[in-house]
């Protein structure tokens, strides 16, 4: 058998479009399309569950500066992980297993959307296999991650030196979130990007904001391409429910009020977050940053309404933890809603650093022990209620 100039000597496989495979689970925000199957963010994916001795599975792969790397675990433990030229091709993912044996196979995408490239994408076509597909066990949580670079995986691979910003050095399995999922045993949707805060990005451009973004299917995938996936239509709530929602954002929102204005480059005009001589925040832009984080629980509550909502902040230092905790208090306090609360987490220093001056693993697993804790407490908090 060829297939794609990949010579496949088992001629008993057959092909399954994603929509036929029994029991797969889709992971992370998706259309409701499965064939083929858009993945834009990170940690999106497929996982299923097999009783075969030889599995491949079919991607396409596109872009212009920054490619899709993946991995596939195999019973919950990494076993592949590679970057995806461009094309449409198949991937082996095992052979000559024991047949009779269930394996659960999951493919996560690496690397977060990419809104600095619009002809980045990733799709998944078809599984080929000689064997049968057995439902995957259902979760027994629903969980979302709202973040920044941090919450992509950002420097959770690679060594503490490398200061590329490049593809390989973005890790979904590493991540805190998938970490987290892992602890729980629950179904994971990370929504991400790199530089991007609540108010503006790191370089105070409003328009790299993740809120105005969060009601899109994958709103900041731009271009007519990512358009013609689905990227910028309404994300149906309906569809997926979590039962708390992490935000981890805040980084970025600082770092602003440490860089230069932004200019806009059409309109001209300039925006900055600012600091007081002794170093302290204006508090017109202090405010201008609660009301957003504000406004954005709000938007929260109101697509999630028996979502938990824990924000938390603290991989890359604490320099906006006070007017994060203010936000969270006083959205609180305004709207009556007791299921919100914010939680600090431990710096990433040292040995705990890793890739691009990022958190390394060892700071993603202690987030993710903690924040498994917390949500472990909130959990009996709601049924105690």
């Amino acid at each position: 058998m060829f297939e794609n100039n990949i010579v496949i000597k088992n001629e008993s496989l057959k092909r399954y479009n994603l929509g036929d495979a029994n029991g797969l689970r889709v992971c992370g925000r998706y259309s409701g399309d499965v064939d083929p199957l858009e993945l834009f963010w990170t940690g999106s994916g497929v996982e299923f569950c097999v009783k075969a001795s030889e599995v491949w599975i079919e991607v396409e792969s596109t872009y212009n500066l920054y490619e899709p790397w993946i991995s596939i675990t195999l019973n919950g433990a990494r076993i592949i992980r590679q970057m995806l030229p461009a094309g449409r091709y198949y991937i082996p993912v095992i052979r000559n297993m024991t047949a009779s044996e269930a394996k659960i196979i999951r493919l996560y995408k690496d690397v977060q959307a990419m809104s600095g490239d619009d002809h980045h994408g990733l799709r998944v076509w078809s599984i080929l296999t000689d064997g049968e597909f057995v439902p995957v066990p259902v979760r027994k949580l629903k969980l979302e991650f709202i973040g920044d670079s941090i919450t992509s995986g950002e420097g959770a691979i690679g060594a503490q030196k490398e200061n590329d910003w490049v593809s390989i050095f973005f890790d979904s399995v590493n991540n805190y979130a998938n970490l987290v999922g892992q602890k729980l045993d629950a179904d994971v949707h990370v929504i991400s990007q790199s530089g991007w805060g609540v108010l503006t990005g790191w370089d105070n451009n409003p328009d790299c904001a993740i809120p105005d973004y969060y009601e899109k299917l994958c709103g900041l995938a731009f271009g007519s391409e990512n358009a013609g996936k689905g990227a910028q239509k309404p994300y149906d709530f309906s569809k997926w429910s979590a039962d708390v929602i992490v935000i981890n954002l805040g980084t970025n929102d600082g770092g602003a009020f440490n860089s230069p204005e932004y200019i806009d480059p059409v309109s001209g005009k300039r925006t900055k977050q600012r600091l007081l001589p002794d170093g302290s925040f204006d508090p017109d832009d202090e405010r201008r940053f609660i009301d957003k984080c504000k406004l954005f629980l709000a938007h929260l509550r109101y697509h999630n309404p028996d979502s938990y909502l824990l924000w938390t902040y603290g991989m890359l230092g604490s320099f906006m933890e006070e007017p994060i905790k203010r936000a969270v208090e006083e959205y609180s306090a305004d709207t009556g809603d007791k299921k919100v609360s914010y939680m600090s987490l431990t710096e990433a220093k040292d040995e705990s650093v890793g890739s691009r001056c990022h958190p390394g693993v060892l700071c993603h697993e202690k987030a993710a022990q903690d924040i498994a804790d917390r949500i472990n407490e909130i959990l009996k908090e709601v049924r105690n209620a």
